[in-house]
């Protein structure tokens, strides 16, 4: 006797955007802008956006409001992984995360080796998950933003992946 597979339902997330910059400002936030309209083509729902300066407090705490709001599923920042001075988005974040999801950075990389080659080693791209919430950092330049979305972050927030996906191990919903 074979299993019949049943199709499931869409379920839309609250996703927040946080664009770190010490230069960007909603007007010239293509970035931000770009994860918003790749959220939206998704059928997810924008839950708030900001821009904070490139200051591992600022975005700690930006970061932080969003994972103590339990309408919140998923964070997607933009901007401050690089190697530069003020690049402190990794150094921000990696404080809060209960879980680190290795596997983002690395398959990122891998990803963007294809494009841009050994440019790729620049990007300090990270994941995790803290208080059930996603949390995925890519770097500032709207086609890093575009491919993280496209060839991993879409796919992973889509309850209808098979064999599985981050949607279904999210603790909010499931406690719904």
């Amino acid at each position: 006797m074979t299993e019949k597979k049943t199709e499931r339902e869409f379920i839309p997330l609250n996703i927040a955007v946080l664009t770190i910059s010490d230069s960007r400002t909603e007007e010239t936030d293509k970035s931000g802008d770009k994860i918003v309209s790749l959220i939206e083509e998704a059928e997810h729902k924008r839950y708030e956006k900001k821009i904070v300066p490139d200051d591992k407090y600022a975005i700690r705490a930006a970061v932080s409001q969003w994972i103590v709001d339990e309408d919140v599923q998923v964070v997607l920042t933009t901007g401050g992984t690089g190697v530069t001075g003020r690049d402190g988005t990794p150094e921000a974040v990696n404080v809060l995360f209960d879980k680190t999801i290795d596997g983002f950075g690395e398959t990122f990389r891998a990803i963007s080796y294809q494009q841009i080659k050994t440019s790729t080693i620049q990007s300090r791209a990270i994941a995790g998950v803290a208080n059930g919430t996603y949390i995925f950092c890519m770097p500032g330049s709207p086609g890093a933003c575009a491919t993280a979305w496209n060839e991993l972050i879409r796919v992973q927030l889509d309850y209808r992946t098979r064999p599985c996906n981050l949607v279904e191990l999210m603790p909010r919903l499931r406690e719904t």
